[in-house]
């Protein structure tokens, strides 16, 4: 019975969203105030509808409802209640019904908090998500139904993949799905402001917060991924460039320039046309990002299964989203005239470069990623395009960009002078350049400059606020009486560009990292990184559902024991899988790493890796998402956007 009612609900979402679709819009078009003001009802009916099913499947799962083939194929009786919970959203069908329910949450939240909004443009927002839900909501009722019956009912079912059962994977989805779904808000905002002829300073202030929010749940997302693949799956590594990898950046990147760009129209009120262009760019690619995924067309160890028909109605949807928003912004981008005016060398354009020097790397990735279908699909032929390509062609582009990120703040508005920006950052400079040199005499080119861009970063990321208080040329109580009166968005602002730092610095520790594959019998010691790594010990472990080969290894330096890792092989056999357990131990600069491999005449294959600076690659990123929080807690963003000013120069619908 639960099941029928969560069939039910997930029914009657799409006729909520369909009504949240149509209504609105027609309300804003006749200037009706009575749909109009349904919208907020229409999209919380939506939602709860949505919460209805999304429970009935989570109660299925919970009561191990085996009649259900999605709770048959990904679930079983003994799994851990986490996983009972968390595992709704590790299938596909699942994973759909999670992507509805937050997009649904999406357009309660703009009913909610937008009230403050002129009554047309909320509706037009909403009435935006709501087309876009019905979609979603049609894939999930179609053929990515979570609720179809099994008859007869297995006594057990078969299983979550165990790869899944982490904790790290458990909370990653949502947390990448608020990011990707995220960026509807702008988008509906983006569409919304095409529909009325209309973007201004307010507009700016109305997307910035809803951006912000999604761009900050999406490096926290994307950070959660990468920490998974590094500790679960055994490569060594934090970031592969793998095709679905990759679509998690790709909105990350232009949702960053997104940010960015509305700075601009909120103060300067210019870059209108370009912000709106990528609000419907970042949420595209999230929807991009969702068709490589579950189309079945990429080879990656996050992919779902290939199924035709669910790619062909993805790829239809996409087409029709996206076609649609650039169709109506080919119609009325014209109409949206530039009214701000600025020099190139102010902080508007160095924002401009950072836009673009964002969206260059953007696209290279793009390419690297879907150059090979492309090449397959018309030519026949097997390309593959991996880390050597991205890495020789991101990294040009990403140092103007840290050099931007830097010196851009240091401008001033509408139009600024190089040479006192400059000045400001003598000191950082010189503390860049003496890391470098350091660095240089000890390590490769590389990484070196990498540890460089870190202090560039990191120093740079505070200097804005060091002029604010006026450090060292005022008295230190009136430096701290000051201190206290700096927004937090400018805090927020320094605070994410000191967790790209510290991410870089990583990413450059891990470029001198020392790893080695060795084939050992017991009792054996090898030297890795000053390290002297003995393998103590092989035995089988029993566990509930599976069966482990573990191996213990002595890690010892200057004769005295470092550690003791077990890095372990489990055979699940009702699923046929064979995973792998690494070991790690950290002190926060390096990590010990290891991983067991097959055993071959009585020697284990060993996998051994000294990361250093590892761990600050996702200290990094939740840096930068906490610094996108910081800046959704100033006060100029709760309170909301200024009052609209009639103009001779606004163009209604």
């Amino acid at each position: 019975m639960i099941p029928e009612l969560g069939h039910f609900a997930l029914a009657l979402a799409v006729i909520l969203a369909g009504a949240q679709a149509v209504l609105p819009l027609i309300g804003a078009a006749r200037r009706d105030a009575a749909l109009m003001a349904a919208a907020p009802a229409l999209a919380l009916g939506q939602m709860m509808a949505l919460a209805i099913a999304f429970a009935a499947l989570l109660w299925s799962s919970l009561v191990s409802d085996f009649s259900v083939y999605n709770i048959a194929e990904n679930s079983q009786s003994t799994k851990p209640l986490l996983y009972k919970i968390t595992g709704i959203w590790g299938d596909h069908e699942g994973s759909i019904l999670l992507w509805c329910f937050i997009l649904a949450l999406c357009g309660a939240a703009v009913g909610v908090f937008g009230r403050a909004l002129p009554a047309a443009t909320r509706a037009r927002v909403i009435g935006v998500l709501g087309a876009t839900s019905v979609g979603f909501v049609l894939f999930s009722l179609t053929v990515s139904n979570p609720f179809v019956r099994l008859w007869p009912p297995p006594w057990e079912g078969q299983g979550m993949n165990p790869l899944l059962e982490d904790p790290g994977l458990a909370f990653h989805p949502p947390i990448l799905y608020a990011g990707y779904v995220g960026f509807s808000i702008p988008f509906a905002f983006a569409l919304a402001a095409l529909i009325e002829g209309r973007v201004d300073a307010a507009w700016g202030r109305w997307v910035r917060p809803w951006a912000l929010a999604a761009w900050a749940f999406l490096t926290g997302g994307i950070a959660l991924g990468s920490w998974w693949s590094y500790y679960v799956l055994g490569w060594g590594g934090y970031w592969f460039w793998d095709p679905v990898e990759n679509a998690s950046l790709l909105p990350w990147l232009a949702g960053t320039a997104l940010v960015h760009s509305a700075i601009v129209v909120e103060k300067r009120d210019a870059l209108k046309i370009w912000t709106v262009l990528l609000a419907i760019g970042t949420f595209s690619l999230s929807l991009c990002g969702t068709f490589l995924v579950r189309s079945g067309i990429l080879n990656s160890v996050h992919a779902f299964a290939n199924d035709p028909a669910r790619g062909v109605f993805i790829l239809a949807l996409l087409a029709l989203v996206i076609g649609t928003a650039l169709g109506l912004f080919a119609w009325r981008a014209p109409r949206l005239l530039p009214t701000g005016i600025f020099a190139p060398l102010s902080r508007e354009g160095a924002l401009v470069l950072n836009n673009i020097l964002l969206c260059a790397i953007a696209t290279v990735v793009f390419t690297g990623t879907t150059y090979p279908l492309f090449a397959q699909l018309l030519a026949g032929a097997q390309i593959s395009v991996g880390a050597p390509f991205f890495n020789a062609a991101v990294l040009p582009l990403a140092i103007p960009l840290f050099t931007v990120m830097v010196i851009g703040p240091m401008l001033s508005w509408k139009r600024a002078a190089l040479g006192p920006a400059l000045i400001r950052l003598w000191w950082v400079a010189l503390a860049a350049l003496a890391v470098g040199a350091f660095a240089r005499f000890r390590m490769a080119v590389f990484p070196a400059l990498g540890f460089a861009a870190s202090a560039w970063l990191i120093l740079g990321a505070f200097v804005d606020i060091v002029e604010r208080i006026r450090l060292f040329r005022v008295r230190l109580a009136v430096s701290l009486a000051r201190l206290g009166g700096i927004p937090l968005a400018a805090w927020g602002g320094a605070v994410a560009h000191a967790g790209m730092g510290l991410t870089v610095a990583g990413i450059a520790g891990m470029a001198i990292a020392e790893h080695r594959i060795i084939a050992i019998p017991v009792g054996e010691t090898v030297e890795l990184g000053g390290y002297q790594w003995t393998l103590a010990d092989l035995h089988d472990v029993p566990g509930p559902n599976y069966r482990a080969r573990v191996a213990d290894i002595r890690v010892m330096r200057d004769g005295r024991v470092i550690a003791m890792m077990s890095p372990g092989r489990r055979s699940y056999p009702l699923q046929r899988t064979t995973t792998t357990e690494t070991a790690i131990r950290t002190n926060l600069f390096r990590d010990l790493y290891a991983v067991l491999g097959e055993e071959r005449d009585g020697k284990a294959v060993l996998r051994l890796h000294v990361n250093y600076l590892a761990p600050w690659i996702w200290l990094g990123a939740l840096v930068m998402a906490a610094g996108g929080g910081l800046s959704l807690a100033d006060r100029r963003l709760r309170i909301g956007a200024p009052l609209r000013r009639m103009s001779a120069r606004a163009v209604s619908a």
